[in-house]
């Protein structure tokens, strides 16, 4: 059993979240005194995932919510307020909304900063020709100017 609690905790790296086998995070939290689930979404990223989750757990509890990232929340959402803070319906699908939003604003900015890493990393040199934009209407000038390819 030992095993499979230190596999399971490799596996999440945070509260609230699993991988699937093809590689995506998802979120979902359980209904307090429920047995059902809301679906917090898929991610391509673990911290999406769970900023989704707390999202979720922060409307459902409260500031007493144990949090993946409590000092981003408490800039969200500020430090008054009970639960549900900024929600006027605690309903399932309104906290799923919000928490879908959340983790889909976090994957775009977790996609833009690793696209830009990729971008300056000096050990990996891209060609940028693809991101010149060509006139079509010049002829070409050959790559050796000595050679006489026309």
């Amino acid at each position: 059993m030992e095993g499979k609690g230190g596999k399971r905790k490799s596996e999440r790296p945070y509260k609230g979240i699993r991988m699937r086998k093809w590689g995506k995070w998802v979120a979902e939290i359980r209904e307090p005194n429920k047995r059902s689930r809301i679906w917090l979404g898929s991610y391509a990223t673990p911290v999406a995932a769970a900023r989704a989750y707390d999202t979720a757990v922060y409307y459902l509890r409260g500031p007493s919510a144990r949090l993946n990232f409590p000092e981003l929340l408490v800039a969200e959402f500020g430090s008054g307020g009970g639960g549900g803070a900024g929600l006027n319906d605690l309903s399932a699908a309104s906290i799923r909304k919000k928490a879908i939003e959340v983790g889909a604003r976090v994957d775009a900015v977790e996609a833009s900063v690793t696209a830009h890493e990729d971008d300056a990393s000096p050990s990996e040199l891209k060609p940028r020709w693809f991101q010149e934009k060509p006139d079509l209407n010049e002829k070409p000038e050959p790559e050796d100017p000595d050679g006489d390819y026309w």
